[in-house]
């Protein structure tokens, strides 16, 4: 029997249950109902359950449906409609005239998030004290280079396995060129919706453009749940709330790099087009996470600190959430500690109720890393990627950021000019030709 991960109804309640928990739903009732069924609670990495659990399905659609209909007391905090988030936001910036860039930042960024990527990608799914131990085996701690399998003791390979799909192509003895990730096909669907559509584009092209070129494979979490939403018919917005349990993980924040690219000092417009792409598969602070990554994005080509950015991205999101409250301390935090190390204990005390690819603990990671890092590129990305949760997404976003300040990334994790994809038209292409693009689409 094939299981599909992500969409099941049998293995959604779980994380529904503790979405309820987060956002200050009472659903003591539902959830003692899913247990003395059987159901299980979310798991902490896992995507599916076992096939036994189909016997669950009736109940679980029944339960999805009754968590759906109990609102949030956090609702007029968190709103999801861009007036009302704009509204609450009293540092909105103002809409600015489009700067003159450097093209070497914006080839800075593309290789930063590459490179970032990269970095983690081999270490997805490893709790933090697995990365350290890998790293600290292999001469690579603190990190300062690509993730190696040389000389690292059997014993700690067995007990830390590489990302099985990631591990062929992205440790240092077999990296060759850019590997495809989501973290690097999102940007180039919002490059193309940008191309095809122009300014204008709406979330509807946003999806038809998902259903033309990303194949339903190459999606996780809430993206996966969207899709197959929108293969059912349901309409934009309710793709991103129909048994939907991850509308608050991280998929959309990985998605809007580009929208800050093509906006250089205008973080408000980066954060409306961010809004009009993540209201495809996210709410609340799932879309305010697209929203602070494409401000610091347009920040991040003209501006002098990475202080500077996070501040920017801050601009655009809602004081009163939960991801503006997470951030603002962290970054208080990583200006104020000289050990790295002690600034993530904090962050995973603080957040230890969190799955690994929540928006609220890696938004707050990021943030940190960059304001600690202080425009070093290589204590950014390693700091995203050592926090050890969504390791190659953390590190994608930190190093674009980081990648654009620095006008480029040095030398080390620089790769093979060739970027792999399954997108139509995108496989093979490098990361100049799409600085390149991404600098037309500023003039559009």
């Amino acid at each position: 029997m094939i299981r599909l991960t992500w969409v099941q109804p049998e293995d959604l309640v779980g994380h529904e249950l503790r979405q309820a928990a987060e956002d200050g739903r009472d659903v003591r009732d539902i959830a003692a109902r899913w247990h003395v069924a059987g159901g299980h609670d979310a798991p902490p990495r896992a995507g599916a359950s076992e096939p036994g659990a189909l016997r669950l399905r009736p109940l679980a659609e029944d339960l999805l449906d009754e968590l759906a209909a109990i609102p949030s007391p956090l609702d007029l905090d968190e709103p999801s409609d861009l007036p009302a988030i704009i509204a609450a936001c009293p540092n909105w910036p103002a809409p600015a005239v489009l700067r003159e860039v450097d093209p070497g930042r914006v080839l800075g960024a593309w290789q930063g998030r590459a490179a970032g990527c990269v970095l983690g990608k081999p270490v997805e799914k490893i709790p933090r004290a697995g990365i350290r131990e890998i790293a600290e085996a292999t001469g690579n701690w603190p990190i300062t280079g690509w993730f190696t399998a040389k000389g690292l003791p059997g014993d700690i390979a067995e007990r830390w396995p590489w990302n099985r799909r990631s591990a062929v192509n992205s440790l240092a003895e077999n990296i060759d060129g850019v590997p495809e990730d989501d973290d690097l096909n999102y940007p180039l669907l919002a490059l193309s919706v940008l191309e095809r559509h122009g300014r204008g584009f709406t979330t509807d092209d946003v999806a038809k453009l998902w259903l033309d070129e990303l194949p339903a494979g190459r999606t996780f979490t809430a993206e996966r749940v969207a899709y197959r939403n929108l293969l059912a018919g349901v309409e934009v917005p309710e793709t991103a709330t129909y048994r939907n349990p991850f509308r608050e993980w991280i998929g959309a924040l990985i998605r809007t790099d580009v929208y800050g690219w093509v906006n250089p000092g205008d973080p408000a417009t980066a954060a409306e087009y961010a809004w009009r792409d993540a209201r495809l598969t996210h709410t609340a602070n799932g879309i305010y996470g697209a929203m602070f990554a494409a401000a610091m994005c347009a920040s991040s080509l003209v501006a002098a600190s990475a202080a500077e950015v996070v501040e920017a991205g801050l601009s655009v999101v809602p004081p009163r959430s939960r991801l503006h409250q997470a951030v603002r301390q962290a970054a208080e935090d990583a200006s104020a500690e000289s050990d790295f190390e002690r600034v993530v204990d904090r962050l995973h005390e603080r957040h230890a109720a969190l799955h690994w690819v929540h928006t609220i603990n890696n938004a707050a990671l990021v943030a940190a890393t960059l304001i600690h890092g202080r425009g070093d590129f290589t204590a950014t990305i390693a700091g995203a990627v050592a926090g050890g949760w969504d390791t190659d997404s953390a590190g994608a976003t930190a190093g674009s950021v980081a990648g654009a300040l620095n006008g480029g990334v040095p030398e080390r994790w620089r790769m093979r000019d060739t970027l792999a994809s399954s997108l139509t038209g995108f496989d093979g292409v490098g990361l100049g030709d799409l600085a390149r693009r991404t600098q037309e689409m500023m003039r559009a």
